[in-house]
């Protein structure tokens, strides 16, 4: 079987807070910005990953979502507790001083984990937790 990943999705409260962050602070590039119904959806990926991309769409953007599903979902993301992206970096401190610089919430400062890696972690705009690794020279 031939899987690979395509795309991933991150809530987001506010698309051009979001913007700023995952395009001028991160780096990853534009792919689409799309309006429908009210809504928008940003898509951008990583230069050196094009293939895979990241998804901003608004909180419980399901059509079918009811208005009481809609609002648990916004109080799920301003509270942080929805699920966040892991990305993978050469220089885990070189990013965090340039994302920290950026005014990102810091959750952990740069540290070698037991598991091997050294990383940090931030919240992005809406509150959603980013953690960036760097695996060890062979």
């Amino acid at each position: 079987m031939d899987l690979r990943l395509r795309q991933c999705f991150i809530s987001v409260d506010d698309h051009d807070k979001a913007l700023i962050f995952y395009r001028d602070v991160l780096g990853l590039v534009v792919r689409n910005d799309v309006e429908y119904e009210g809504m928008r959806w940003l898509t951008l990926s990583s230069p050196a990953q094009p293939d895979v991309e990241i998804v901003l769409e608004p909180p419980a953007a399901d059509p079918d979502a009811s208005p009481a599903d809609k609002e648990a979902m916004a109080n799920l993301l301003a509270k942080g507790l929805l699920r966040g992206v892991n990305f993978t970096t050469a220089d885990c401190d070189a990013l965090f001083e340039r994302v920290r610089e950026a005014g990102a919430d810091v959750i952990q400062e740069p540290m070698d984990m037991p598991y091997g890696v050294r990383d940090c972690a931030f919240r992005d705009p809406a509150g959603n937790m980013l953690r960036f690794m760097e695996r060890p020279a062979d």
